[in-house]
């Protein structure tokens, strides 16, 4: 048969149309833009309608849930920010991916993680800012990260080539990088995946130049329990040490030196001549205040609560004029049209609720994190979610938009359905909690537990073997342990039977807990 002489022309032009449709495909794969704080409590988030929404809005971060949804009840794994950041990556909880609390040698980088493999599916990855693993980074294109913690002012950051100082401050220097990096990636003809994330509101919480007198003069309503005498439970919340009337310093924290070279604390002697009188301006008044007749008792404690909230807010008011920076950024470049747009926090955090500040505990203020996403074109504007989910989620979600295959081996659920608006039968109702970390820094002892949209067990195990169940209906506060309450008898058994189960399911056991264990 002989060939027509056109078909050398067809042939041509029906690999274009295939090549195009190829490039259109992958043109259509959403970006995602995952931008994460460190301890920036959900009750910080105005779009939560919490009693500091009056008094320190963030308008910012309120546009992604204003355009897209929020999550009233994500909850985290393990609250600390290291072994969060592994859950994040691998999709697993702590006993499986190896980090269990920042105490650990490093993260395994050699394992599956979503950057991997959002990268191998054509996605350009990147990383800019707190990384918090010991480990470098792998799965990236491009990484920026802090040492450690970092240091709000004139940080340094690590990257393939090596260590460097950068004047500024952190969150404004962070946003400037990120921002730069969009700019040289967004013609490449691929999608991306960026992870934004912030150091602030981390402690000794510094404020920014731009930030420092934001709140000077605004007096914060008191959480109900800043005076919370743990009457009613147990050790472990008797026996920590996060509260604000004793852990709390006043140096350090609280940046009340008297010593006018600002003593020891290496954050503010990194500062420039012009960054600290800036700074002194704003913080000598208030230090020779305070000793000119410092306050004592639950006045002392009331002083220092308002302190704490003045310079967290303010690391926070940065981060929300960072949001905004990067929102306006993608609407002028039209990005915004195909990025997933997600804001969340490593963990929840304490602003004085049962006195304290920190996190670790599986009570509802470390527990549960803000998490709030856009997806144009798919999440109705304005939507507000219930169900229980969790930072486990987070990996099975990217992957998932992306059209990538989640491996059998993640642990959590891809959230697209429910950013699709989706009912979705069978979806979890408890969520296992398991943190390790003790002794260390504020002595929170090693617990486990699970919680239902009403109830939650603990066990605090590993070191005082006590068990702790709090009504979250009756007692939405946690201040009353009705473990031996007859009345909850019923409620107790089938608790420690889902509890067992879920354990089951997660592969995590009181042997394998035990293992973890520091020889003796």
């Amino acid at each position: 048969m002989k060939s027509s002489p056109h078909l050398p022309l067809l042939l041509s032009l029906s690999s274009a149309i295939l090549s195009c449709s190829s490039n259109k495909d992958t043109l259509q794969r959403p970006n995602i833009l995952f931008i994460m704080s460190d301890d920036h409590a959900w009750q910080a988030v105005s779009a939560y309608g919490g009693p500091l929404k009056d008094y320190a809005p963030t308008p910012n971060i309120d546009r992604i849930a204003q355009n897209g949804i929020r999550f009233d009840r994500c909850l985290v794994t393990n609250s600390i920010s290291g072994p969060s950041r592994a859950v994040i990556l691998t999709g697993k909880y702590s006993h499986l991916n190896g980090f269990l609390s920042n105490e650990a040698k490093e993260f395994d980088g050699s394992q599956q993680t979503f950057p991997k493999l959002l990268q191998k599916a054509g996605y350009t990855t990147a990383i800019i800012g707190k990384w918090h693993l010991v480990s470098n980074p792998t799965g990236f294109d491009h990484w920026e990260i802090l040492p450690g913690q970092g240091q709000y002012y004139n940080p340094d950051f690590i990257t393939a080539e090596g260590r460097h100082r950068e004047e500024g401050y952190v969150t404004e220097i962070i946003t400037e990088k990120c921002i730069k990096w969009l700019s040289e990636v967004k013609n490449s003809g691929k999608p991306f995946m960026l992870m934004m994330h912030h150091k602030a509101p981390h402690r000794e919480w510094q404020p920014g130049p731009n930030e420092l007198t934001l709140y000077k003069d605004i007096t914060f309503p008191e959480p109900p329990t800043l005076f919370d005498d743990y009457s009613g439970r147990g050790r472990a919340e008797r026996e920590q040490d996060m509260t604000i009337a004793k852990t709390m310093r006043l140096q350090e924290d609280l940046k009340l030196y008297k010593d006018p070279v600002k003593g020891k604390n290496v954050g503010l002697n990194r500062m420039t001549p012009e960054q600290a009188a800036a700074w002194d301006s704003v913080y000598n008044p208030i230090i020779r205040k305070f000793y000119a007749n410092p306050p004592e008792g639950d006045e002392l404690v009331r002083f220092k609560y308002q302190r704490y909230m003045q310079d967290y807010l303010a690391c926070i008011a940065a981060v929300d004029k960072s949001v905004g920076r990067i929102l306006d950024y993608l609407k002028e470049t039209g990005l915004d049209k195909n990025t997933i747009v997600i804001y969340t926090s490593d963990q929840g955090f304490y602003l004085g609720e049962h006195g304290w500040f920190d996190k670790r505990f599986m009570f509802e203020e470390s527990y549960r994190t803000p998490l709030l996403i856009s997806w144009p074109g798919v999440t109705k504007s304005g939507s507000v979610n219930k169900n229980i989910v969790s930072n486990l989620d987070f990996a099975e979600t990217f992957l998932d938009a992306a059209g990538v295959k989640i491996p059998s081996d993640m642990q959590g659920e891809s959230l697209v359905p429910l950013l699709k608006g989706k009912k979705v039968p069978g979806w979890r109702k408890e969520h296992y909690y398991h943190y390790y970390e003790y002794p260390a820094v504020h002595s929170v002892k090693r617990h486990y537990g699970i919680s239902t949209e009403r109830y939650k067990l603990i066990h605090f195990y590993y070191d005082i073997d006590e068990w702790e169940l709090f009504d979250l209906q009756s007692d939405p506060m946690e201040m009353k342990n009705v473990y031996n309450d007859p009345a909850y008898d019923r409620v107790k058994k089938q608790l420690h039977k889902r509890l067992e189960k879920i354990m089951k399911k997660y592969g995590d056991s009181d042997e394998l807990a035990l293992s973890f264990l520091p020889a003796k």
